[in-house]
């Protein structure tokens, strides 16, 4: 299955699971199950623009976007961040405002079922997006997979603390849990948004890809006839990049350099997947040097 399909199917999920909980809310009138609803109304507005971007990111490239578009996921995460924060700042507000006019809950257990049956739902959703995000490296899907995780761990602590309210009768257990599910859920956001960031700045390749390009370079060098500097690497998305130069002797004619190069660039494509290698030919007695003054005029 093909991630916007699983993201369907969590804008799916996510209408069943609003309206599982709205009415959870409406027979008890819990705050804290209220703040679980609007966690999932968030879901659901996550999972639309989730799916919109991974769309987008699955365009070929085009004359403005000649690298392709695969960095429109890391704008779905901060999206769904952005949202989650604005989230937990409502939910606080909601467990304020019942601390200061408590009113007693009615048929808690309906709504502790109904809970019950959304985290379900949401926590099977969740294992299987984050399988496929892995996967795919897809962040957009790694993003709402972790949104709906929050939620099964949210959904998880009111159902707790209602049954509390149902053995002691303490009626501030209530807005108290609120106030939890809201920092849960701050603290997801502000994590989707500080990773969602750090990955619009170009981040380096993960240390075992990098590991696996310096072993491939290390089975083609030779102390006399080639060697490779200025090696590079960034990650886009689905997308991971790499470039260097490779010096070779200047005696060698084009085709075995340029056949040389295939070579290389072959092997590193198949020791990381998805990985694209660009490589300049330099002759060996010729160096590059990107840090001098006079190259950044």
């Amino acid at each position: 299955m093909q991630a916007s399909a699983y993201l369907k199917l969590s804008v799916v999920t996510a209408l069943v699971t609003i309206a599982l909980k709205t009415a959870a809310w409406w027979w008890t009138g819990s705050v804290s199950l209220a703040a679980d609803a609007l966690e999932s109304l968030v879901n659901l507005a996550g999972a639309v623009f989730a799916l919109a971007m991974v769309t987008l990111a699955a365009q070929p490239p085009d004359a403005e976007h000649p690298y392709g578009h695969h960095k429109a996921e890391y704008f779905s995460s901060g999206f769904e961040g952005i949202l989650i924060i604005a989230a937990s700042l409502g939910i606080f507000w909601g467990a304020y405002e019942h601390w200061r006019h408590p009113e007693p809950l009615e048929s808690i257990g309906l709504g502790v079922g109904l809970a019950i049956v959304s985290s379900a739902l949401n926590g099977a959703l969740a294992f299987a997006m984050l399988r496929k995000a892995r996967e795919a490296r897809s962040v957009a899907l790694e993003g709402d997979a972790r949104h709906l995780i929050t939620d099964v761990w949210t959904s998880a602590g009111v159902v707790v603390g209602l049954l509390g309210v149902m053995a002691t009768g303490w009626q501030w257990l209530d807005p108290l849990l609120a106030v939890l599910v809201a920092l849960n859920v701050l603290r997801e956001g502000v994590h989707l948004l500080h990773e969602s960031t750090h990955a619009l700045m170009d981040e380096a390749l993960d240390a075992d890809s990098l590991a696996r390009v310096q072993a491939v370079l290390d089975d083609f060098r030779h102390p006399n006839t080639l060697r490779f500097d200025h090696i590079t690497s960034r990650v886009a998305g689905q997308r991971r990049f790499v470039d260097m130069h490779m010096h070779m002797p200047s005696s060698w004619t084009l085709g075995r350099a340029a056949a040389l190069r295939t070579s290389v660039e072959q092997a590193l494509m198949s020791a990381v997947p998805g990985l694209r290698a660009s490589i300049q030919l330099l002759p060996m007695d010729v160096e590059a040097h990107f840090d001098d003054p006079k190259d950044l005029k």
